[in-house]
């Protein structure tokens, strides 16, 4: 009696249990472009750009890192110069009212850095010469710290700052400090 070979189902000479765990993976790839495309949308995602460039050893001379901190340019709307620096950022202390749009600008003048606010989507690499931007709506009263994300030498863990959102600004406060 001669034995014939077993004959299993293969498609293109892939074993059915791999096809099955390929098309599982397939699922999952577009499973996950799809809800990282939904939440960009619907969540306001931006990816953080390099604005402009700027001289990292006259970054303090003139310009708008001259005197970092918040300027009112529309009501509600507002900019924040931040320079992050080995060991700390300048200012430490943002203060807008609840409700405003920030446009944070923040560059460094020696080595990366990152800048990250707690509690937000905001989230940025920084990269000595350039310029990183991005904008967001406070909408809650309270504080909001941000730190260093680059390590960027021992005293890495005292860079911190915060954002304090309040109901309204007095007129002393609209600049933030220069801590």
């Amino acid at each position: 009696m001669t034995d014939k070979p077993t004959q299993t189902k293969e498609s293109m000479g892939v074993d059915p249990y791999e096809r099955n765990w390929m098309i599982v993976s397939i699922f999952i790839l577009v499973l996950f472009f799809g809800l990282v495309t939904a939440a960009g949308f619907a969540l306001g995602i931006q990816v953080p750009d390099a604005e402009v460039r700027v001289d990292p050893q006259t970054l303090e001379d003139s310009g708008p890192f001259a005197n970092p901190g918040l300027r009112e340019i529309a009501p509600g709307e507002y900019e924040a110069y931040v320079i992050s620096r080995q060991f700390l950022f300048q200012p430490r202390e943002l203060v807008v009212p609840v409700g405003s749009t920030v446009t944070i600008y923040v560059t460094a003048p020696d080595v990366q850095h990152g800048f990250k606010i707690q509690n937000t989507n905001i989230n940025m690499q920084i990269v000595p010469g350039q310029v990183s931007k991005l904008t967001y709506t406070f909408e809650e009263i309270g504080e909001f710290p941000y730190i260093c994300t680059e390590y960027c030498g021992l005293g890495h863990a005292a860079m911190f700052g915060t954002v304090q959102v309040v109901e309204e600004l007095e007129e002393e406060e609209e600049g933030g400090s220069d801590e």
